[in-house]
């Protein structure tokens, strides 16, 4: 009877094992078949497809028959047009089309304008398109003599240009996610970007010169590395190379405060209309919408254009910071005027134009949604889900400072892995090789005892 019980359970044992091989090679060959057809495939915001049937419809049209494009409150895209024929190709692309009376080429006209009359420190200047014209901002260090003139140049060039006082000052946030110390000042790490050989952070160019030593620690003990390629003035961004020359575990992963972090996927330029997000070590985790695209700011230390206009907040030693939404990144932080307090207008330098002119790729999270490891990402990323801007989040939540015990069973125990597949295999395996033991050492032992019985 105890022999039968034996058999029995050796068979069900063995049966079941079987059959965990067969779910454990299903489960892996499911999850293999789930990943995307194209490793660098990246996902991109609504706001992000938004964006390019607007600039697709913009392209297509030319400048002298519309003037930009924004995203509405309800996440669909709209162009400005200068007459019907133009107005019936956008409705029929499935955009919101808007009548206006003056065109890109006017728009930039007036820019160009502005561009070459005398420079005065604490001014900017943006094309708002959704308002359709040229706004020109001077803050509080502008003398009443510099306005004046100013305000004659606009007068000139007619009434699409709005001039606006504002409060504050127009500086660089000198002093982001994580701090970065140096002689030079304060500043913020931004992105992780690589060009294949060795890792960098990409932050601000007013941050310091070629060869500004930085630091993670005021006391100077913990030494990220130097300053290697700066652009400011013209254009506001540079390369910290770590000095290891590898920027580590969670290199795609940006801080937002509190030991939690977003992780970055790709990179885009933003919309006017979209809801963006920006991290600094001084003022933390804050959110706000892109006003305007292509702004010129006047800093006290020079010119810088090509700038993307936000009402978000920003504070001295947020320069360099990252700015996001979904996960994609967007900019870096430039300067503004303003604080957390009151409010304001800040500049970033979009993260597309820094990483060509470096000739660098942004360091993005592996792309089967649970982070494992971080490649470089591709210059252009498909389209992604739907989001209305306004219900836009940062992006995915990570932990910063490395990998945990609960992240890595959470990874396991996701069905999109191969994880939860081999380890069926395994455990079956294990219970096959054991039955086949325990088989083995029972005929042995039987044997013995009949030899023995033989020849006793």
């Amino acid at each position: 009877m105890r022999h039968a019980r034996r058999r029995l359970v050796r068979r069900v044992t063995r049966l079941a094992a079987v059959g965990g091989l067969l779910l454990g090679g299903t489960m892996v060959t499911r999850a293999v078949a789930s990943e995307p057809p194209d490793a660098s495939a990246v996902p991109r915001t609504y706001a992000a497809s938004a964006a390019d049937t607007g600039s697709d419809l913009v392209s297509g049209l030319g400048t002298s028959r519309t003037a930009g494009s924004w995203i509405n409150a309800d996440g669909k895209p709209v162009v400005a047009v200068t007459d019907e024929a133009a107005a019936a190709e956008v409705r029929k692309a499935g955009a919101e089309a808007k009548m206006v009376d003056h065109s890109m080429d006017e728009l930039k006209s007036a820019t160009s304008t502005l561009r070459s009359a005398p420079r005065v420190a604490g001014t900017a200047w943006v094309m708002d398109y959704r308002s359709n014209e040229v706004v020109v901002r001077g803050d509080s260090t502008v003398s009443a003599a510099d306005w004046s003139r100013m305000t004659e140049v606009a007068g000139d060039i007619g009434g699409f240009v709005r001039m606006e006082r504002t409060e504050g000052t127009f500086t660089t946030r000198l002093n982001g996610a994580l701090p970065l110390l140096s002689t030079a000042g304060r500043c913020s790490a931004g992105f992780n970007v690589t060009d294949g050989r060795r890792d960098f952070i990409l932050t601000a160019g007013h941050c310091g010169p070629n060869g500004s030593v930085w630091f993670a620690d005021n006391r100077g003990n913990q030494q990220i590395g130097p300053t290697v390629q700066q652009n400011f003035p013209g254009g506001d961004f540079s390369l910290v190379e770590y000095a290891s020359g590898d920027a580590g575990a969670g290199a795609d992963v940006v801080s937002i405060g509190d030991g939690k972090g977003v992780r970055i996927t790709g990179a885009a330029d933003p919309a006017v209309g979209q809801r963006v997000f920006r991290s600094g070590s001084t003022s933390g985790l804050r959110d706000g919408e892109v006003t305007g695209v292509n702004a010129t700011v006047n800093y006290p230390e020079g010119t810088v254009t090509g700038l993307i206009e936000t009402n978000v907040c920003a504070e001295p030693g947020d320069s360099g910071g990252p700015m996001f939404s979904e996960g994609i990144a967007l900019g870096v932080t430039s300067g503004g005027s303003g604080d957390c307090n009151a409010g304001g207008t800040t500049f970033f330098q979009p993260v597309t134009k820094a990483l060509e002119a470096l000739d660098v790729k942004l360091i993005v999270a592996a792309q089967n949604g649970a982070g494992q490891g971080a490649s470089p990402a591709p210059s252009a990323p498909p389209t992604q889900s739907a989001v209305a801007p306004g219900d836009a989040s940062p992006g995915s939540s990570a932990s910063v400072g490395g990998t945990d015990a609960s992240t890595l069973l959470s990874r396991l125990a996701d069905p999109k892995n191969v994880g939860p597949g081999l380890l069926v295999v395994a455990g079956s395996l294990v219970a096959l090789v054991a039955t086949r033991f325990i088989r083995a050492e029972q005929d042995r032992k039987a044997y013995r005892r009949y030899y023995s019985a033989t020849w006793g």
